[in-house]
Parts: C-alpha cells; structure tokens; sequence
C-alpha cells in the first residue's frame, strides 16, 4: 500500500504540518490540499459536515498525495473504523483522559491481532493500493488529544500505550480545564503555567518516542512550537482562512474608498 509520508518525515527529523478542513465540500478541500501541507485532517468533531462530506472529501484530495486524517466526534469505535474505510491515515480522538481510553483508541485501529478494528476497507482498499489489510497497522496513525487535566494528570501513563503514535493538544478545552475557566479558550497559549503544560506533553512524548502534536493559530506560533519539540502543527483551517482573507479585503477596500471620498470632497472646495 501507499506508506504513510508522515511516518516518513518524522524518521528524518523533520516536522510535519497539518491542515484543517471544518467546511463540508470536496472542493474546499481539495484547495486546501494543494496548498502544500504534509497532511489534511478532516474535523468531524467540530466542523460543519457529517460522514457524507467525508468521503467525497477524501476522494477529492487523494490527487495531492497529502497525508489524510480525521478528528473523530469521540472514542467511538463505530465512527472511527468508518473514517479509516473510507481514507484517512490517521485518526485524531477528543477527550482520551486515561491510558485505558488511548489502550481502546490503539484497538479501533489496528486489525487483529493487534486490535478489534473490523476487516472492510470499502474505498481505502483501492486509494491505499494493494495489500491494504497487510500493511494497514503499520500505517494507521493513533493520536490521544490532550485537552482537559484529568488528562493531564495521567499524561505518562496515556503516552506509554502501546501503539499509540502520538499526543494531539488541543489548547483551547486544555485551557479551559486546568484553569477552572479562569482564562478563555484560544490557541497561541502565552500564559507561563500554559506553556509549562505544553511542554510536560513534549517531554512526555520525547520519552515514549513519540509524536506530539499542537494545535496552533499562527505560522508564528507553530515555529515557536517546533523549536519546544513538537513534530507536528495545525496552523488555522479553512473556514479561519476563508473569514480571514475575505476581512482582510473588505477593510483595504473601506480605508481606500474613504480616502479616495474625502480627497474628492476636498477637491470640491
């Protein structure tokens, strides 16, 4: 089958940088991926779309030869297995609190008798390309977000799972959860004991050999990220890219036409 390239670029030392797709449409995303990200992860957790946008997603990208992924809603086999089916490389799991919870995460994924994931690869059999079922736990990517303090607290033993191939922060809900709400969601943490949080996940991962993963709302702040140790950063997703573009050309087009009107106005008098 077709390797997964991620694997890849980690063994080389370098880092990775993942897309977001939120917007439920083919063509989106199929923009999305050919603007030269080493991954795409479909958000069917939080975006606007549902299993029937995943597919024909997928199937749109499989041209740029991009690393497919998906966050799933939740630690639900059922929805897992079927994101795998369907394309993805990797599967992105919320609220993994416990080594228990990223102990079932590794089993939805692997085929027995390295887990429970069920034998039908509909569509990935053939945009994986040949001997699928004999290469497929070799390439499937098990990611345990880390986003609240309980997980926090069991962040060695979730890290030690056998299987899992790395730890996904997500910094607004770890946030919310190890301050009490004290401090609003966002990305981008500044906050001293925030920025300790993130790098206890680091060390954590660099122990366990591997891969943590963040979350990030600027290139800037990602950067900032690889240089703590992460191997792999999100940087914004469509629908931010889309309201940031389009904002930006509506506030240059208001400031030049008012100083195009009062400069008229003035050559008036």
């Amino acid at each position: 089958m077709i390797a997964n390239r991620l694997k890849e670029l980690w063994s080389q030392g370098h880092p990775s940088l993942n897309g977001w797709c939120s917007i439920g449409n083919s063509f989106t995303a199929e923009i999305m991926a050919a603007q030269g990200f080493d991954s795409i992860t479909i958000d069917m957790q939080h975006g606007a779309l549902d299993y029937a946008a995943v597919l024909p997603m997928f199937q749109a990208m499989r041209a740029s030869g991009v690393t497919l992924m998906a966050r799933v809603p939740w630690l639900d086999p059922g929805i897992i297995m079927k994101a795998l089916d369907a394309g993805a490389y990797g599967i992105i799991c919320p609220m993994v609190n416990n080594a228990e919870d990223a102990a079932k995460l590794v089993s939805y994924l692997r085929y027995p008798p390295l887990g429970q994931r069920s034998f039908g690869p509909t569509r990935v059999s053939f945009a994986a390309g040949a001997n699928y079922a004999g290469e497929a736990n070799d390439n499937m990517l098990a990611f345990a977000m880390i986003e609240t303090a309980e997980g926090m607290a069991n962040l060695d033993a979730i890290a030690a799972t056998p299987g899992l191939d790395g730890l996904y922060v997500g910094p607004a809900d770890l946030t919310l959860s190890l301050t009490g709400g004290r401090l609003a969601p966002g990305f981008d943490r500044q906050e001293p004991e925030m920025i300790e949080a993130l790098q206890k996940v680091v060390a954590a991962c660099g122990k366990n050999n591997i891969c943590a993963a963040l979350h990030c709302g600027t290139p800037e702040y990602a950067a900032r990220a690889i240089g703590w140790g992460f191997r792999m950063t999100t940087v914004g997703g469509d629908s931010r890219f889309l309201a940031a573009a389009a904002g930006s050309a509506v506030a240059s087009f208001r400031k030049l036409t008012q100083a195009t009107q009062a400069n008229a106005e003035k050559g008036a008098y």
